[in-house]
Parts: structure tokens; sequence; C-alpha cells
């Protein structure tokens, strides 16, 4: 299923993920470091809901409360919660 994700505090602005029976199988970040960012939706592409969310959470941007893997964890969290 595909769950669209609205970032805060972060220079992407969306996060497109597609979730299928608990694993990651693509994810699309709109705007943001590019090469990074395919990079990361690469890295965490078949892994489960909770091990993207076990990794990334918490990961800060500078001096920025947060991140865009950290926004990716929080996504995650949603689409896990069903909100």
């Amino acid at each position: 299923m595909q769950y669209k994700y609205n970032t805060k505090g972060t220079c992407s602005a969306q996060i497109i993920i597609d979730v299928d029976d608990d694993k990651v199988t693509n994810i699309q970040f709109i705007g943001g470091c590019n090469g990074n960012l395919k990079g990361i939706a690469s890295l965490v592409k078949g892994m489960t809901v909770n091990q993207v969310i076990e990794k990334l959470q918490g990961i800060k941007c500078g001096f920025k409360p947060t991140s865009c893997p950290d926004q990716l964890a929080t996504a995650l969290i949603q689409i896990k919660e069903g909100k």
C-alpha cells in the first residue's frame, strides 16, 4: 500500500512510502538532498517497518531537532499505528 507523508522541519517536503506485508518496498523523497535520500531509500528497501524505525528514529540534521531519516521513521510509526 502506498502512503504519503508531509514532512516537518526538513528540506524534503514529502515522503512517498510503499509498504507491503510489513516490508518497505519503495520510498521516494520529494525535495531534500537527492543523492543522500536515494541512498537511504535504497538501503532500507526490503527491511521491515520496525527495522527502519529502529535504525533511523532520532537522527538529527545539524542543529535541527529532526532529519529526513527521522521523518521517515515518524511516517512509518504513523503507518504502523494506522493513522
